[in-house]
């Protein structure tokens, strides 16, 4: 491609004068670069501005002087719309393999206002697209709902040809406290693939796995785990490992939510197995981290440390803020399980700083583990208030049984201090949630 500033310059040029610079730069005299049908008489006055060259024409002087007919016309190596499909083919690959998206965002932004006044409708709404993409990266799931929707509003693309943005868009939903709708869209979604592509197993099923995530977060464990078991059904044997991945995972969390831990090991334990038989360390990562959570939830305090740093070194590095704030959940977690209540603040104050404003779930189990770490340290009146924000945060996302736990360590904490009458509205609270008196003598023990 031609660097922009030069075409800058030379888009000034007519056609005329970029023929006599291109003819003199290559040696050439006007009667070397005649041919049939194209005289050097001819050439001349179109050098002097006093004739437009016909297509045929182009086509040969381009030819003779080893330049596109795009840019003997125009002074631009390609069209504008291919210039923008290449600017947009680039920035979308940059999204997908660098960690830092600002580069990528600046020039999809270009590309957006450019398409947008060059009335190319189909390059606006792919920089829309990624736009969106990327916000749902950066967590910014507010902008990318408003980019997505507006997108897919002009230029709806089919389920099964973007799966991508339905799925970033169901989980920018998610994370704003409307589980309900990602479900809607996503069982949308599942009812076109399913009959765009009926032999799609692995996009079928992918669409599965979101929708149950959607409907977990809804409530509606009932309908996630017959999506998830559907799902499972119609891979059989045939479906690859990482689709099986997907299909355990899924089910270790709805059981994990709805607090069976021994179902959801058993579930994570079948994912890790076959992951590890992959090369998706993040996904791995992800069953490692979701693996620890249920091991501190029992007590387990070294089977929890040596899933976290299992999770660590695969995460590596620069992992996305919502893996490292799931990992310094863990980790505020394990620290209260070995009493040590200065680091287990620490880490769940590094959680929440990490996860911002765009992760209300994890948001509310980082304010349970700060919670925790408080009351070990003796600071009731800090802890009283984050149990309140982490019970608020938990139900509002859709974590029942979580907020039902946390409330009753709430409610433990109000009794210890002798303030059983405070107590009381949390325990009932508890209750409304799904716990029960079994659940509630086992968390006082």
């Amino acid at each position: 491609m031609i660097p922009s500033r030069v075409t800058e310059d030379r888009t000034t040029e007519g056609v005329g004068q970029r023929l006599r610079r291109l003819r003199m730069a290559r040696g050439f005299s006007q009667r070397d670069l005649s041919s049939p049908g194209v005289s050097y008489a001819y050439i001349s006055r179109i050098e002097a501005g006093a004739r437009t060259p016909s297509v045929k024409a182009l086509r040969k002087l381009a030819q003779k002087l080893g330049v596109s007919v795009e840019y003997l016309e125009t002074g631009r190596d390609i069209r504008e719309v291919d210039d923008r499909e290449l600017k947009l083919a680039d920035a979308e690959l940059q999204l997908r393999l660098e960690a830092d998206t600002g580069g990528a965002e600046q020039k999809l932004a270009e590309v957006l206002a450019d398409a947008t006044t060059a009335g190319d409708r189909i390059s606006s709404s792919r920089a829309a697209i990624g736009l969106g993409l990327a916000a749902a990266h950066r967590g910014n799931h507010l902008d990318a709902v408003e980019r997505l929707e507006s997108a897919l509003e002009h230029d709806r693309a089919a389920p099964h040809l973007r799966p991508d943005v339905y799925t970033a868009l169901a989980q920018s939903y998610a994370a704003l406290g409307a589980p309900d709708r990602a479900a809607r869209l996503l069982e949308q979604c599942l009812e076109e693939v399913t009959a765009a592509t009926p032999d799609d197993v692995a996009l079928l099923i992918r669409y599965a796995t979101f929708l149950s995530y959607a409907l977990t977060d809804a409530g509606d464990y009932d309908r996630a785990t017959e999506v998830i078991r559907d799902a499972l059904n119609r891979a059989g044997d045939s479906g690859d490992a990482y689709t099986r991945v997907r299909l355990y995972w899924s089910l270790a969390r709805v059981a994990a939510i709805e607090g069976r831990s021994a179902e959801a090991l058993t579930q994570i334990r079948k994912a890790i197995a076959l992951l590890e038989a992959t090369d998706d360390t993040l996904t791995l990562a992800r069953g490692y981290l979701l693996s620890a959570g249920i091991d501190s939830e029992q007590g387990r305090a070294d089977e929890t440390r040596n899933q976290l740093d299992i999770a660590a070194r695969l995460l590596g590095p620069t992992p996305e803020p919502a893996d490292l704030g799931m990992l310094r959940i863990g980790e505020s977690r394990l620290a209260t399980l070995e009493g040590d209540g200065a680091r287990a603040v620490d880490r769940a104050r590094d959680a929440l700083a990490i996860l911002g404003d765009f992760h209300g779930g994890e948001m509310g189990a980082a304010c349970w583990a700060l919670a925790r770490g408080l009351a070990l340290q003796g600071d009731v009146s800090a802890a009283n208030e984050t149990y309140r924000r982490a019970v608020d945060l938990l139900t509002v996302h859709g974590r029942r049984h979580n907020a039902g736990l946390a409330s009753l360590d709430w409610a433990a904490l109000l009794q210890e201090q002798g303030r059983g009458d405070e107590a009381e509205p949390i325990l009932r609270r508890a209750y409304d949630l799904g716990m029960d008196a079994e659940t509630a003598a086992h968390s006082k023990s």
